[in-house]
């Protein structure tokens, strides 16, 4: 990642073989993307500042930088001296994020590509304080967590994901804003927490089914969840279609029928 003052100094040793963003008019469009209502808003992954000088700029006292790399910190240091304390050297994926604010938490970042579905874990962990998300990855993940019904790319993350957020699709990104430029596009999605406070079912076993019913997405419901399905209900007709068919309301549906197995 880059920022205005990144050509003045020493690039980070470790930070050679990433993908930094030098589109300066992509980072503000990120930054303008997530809502000033929010109590605190902890930036994923900072890296070299380019989300961070905008962050600055519009909201500076509620800004908490968590970033893991060490010549990263340094770097941020130097530059952003007035991020202080709020600049933090540790693991996202580790950080107790109610320590922040026990309510409207603001998640933003050029997320790390191999680590985003963990970091909308980590999210879904501290559901209660995240209010909203904005983040950039690769365009399929994007694709696949804003996915519906229906759809070729509608998984296990989508389905969690959207229990308790609206996800929106906002922008994709070109891989030529990068330097040096990735083999893939990339692409900004917003979550925004939804109403729901509690799952009308039993939340353990509804991650389970969902996660059962697309590791082996190509059977039917009744192949893949057989184990779980009482004797009683087999026949019904749910059981014939494809965990791609059902919508987060019908795998609630799904989940509380199986658990009268119990």
């Amino acid at each position: 990642m880059e920022q205005n003052q990144y050509n003045n100094l020493v690039r980070p040793k470790k930070a050679l073989g990433q993908h930094f963003l030098v589109d300066l008019n992509i980072a503000r469009k990120i930054v303008d993307s997530m809502s000033n209502d929010v109590n605190v808003i902890v930036e994923v992954g900072a890296g070299m500042g380019v989300l961070t000088q905008y962050l600055i700029q519009d909201s500076l006292e509620k800004l908490r930088v968590v970033e893991i790399d060490t010549e990263s910190i340094e770097y941020l240091k130097n530059v952003y001296p007035q991020l202080g304390e709020n600049l933090i050297h540790g693991d996202f994926l580790k950080t107790d994020l109610s320590k922040f604010a026990s309510e409207k938490i603001g998640v933003i970042g050029n997320f790390p590509y191999n680590i985003s579905s963990q970091i909308f874990f980590q999210v879904l962990k501290y559901r209660n304080q995240v209010d909203e998300v904005v983040g950039m990855i690769q365009k399929e993940v994007a694709e696949r967590i804003a996915a519906g019904p229906g759809s070729k790319t509608y998984g296990i993350l989508s389905v969690l994901l959207q229990a308790w957020y609206d996800i929106e699709y906002l922008f994709t990104v070109h891989e030529n804003v990068f330097n040096p430029p990735p083999k893939v596009k990339s692409a900004v999605i917003r979550m925004r927490r939804n109403n729901v406070n509690q799952l009308d079912c039993d939340e353990k076993t509804f991650v389970m089914v969902v996660k059962q019913s697309f590791n082996q997405r190509r059977k039917t419901l009744r192949n893949s969840l057989r184990s779980m399905i009482p004797a009683e209900i087999i026949q019904d007709e749910i059981f014939n279609k494809r965990p791609e068919q059902l919508s987060v309301q019908e795998f609630i549906e799904l989940t509380k029928m199986l658990k009268k197995k119990d």
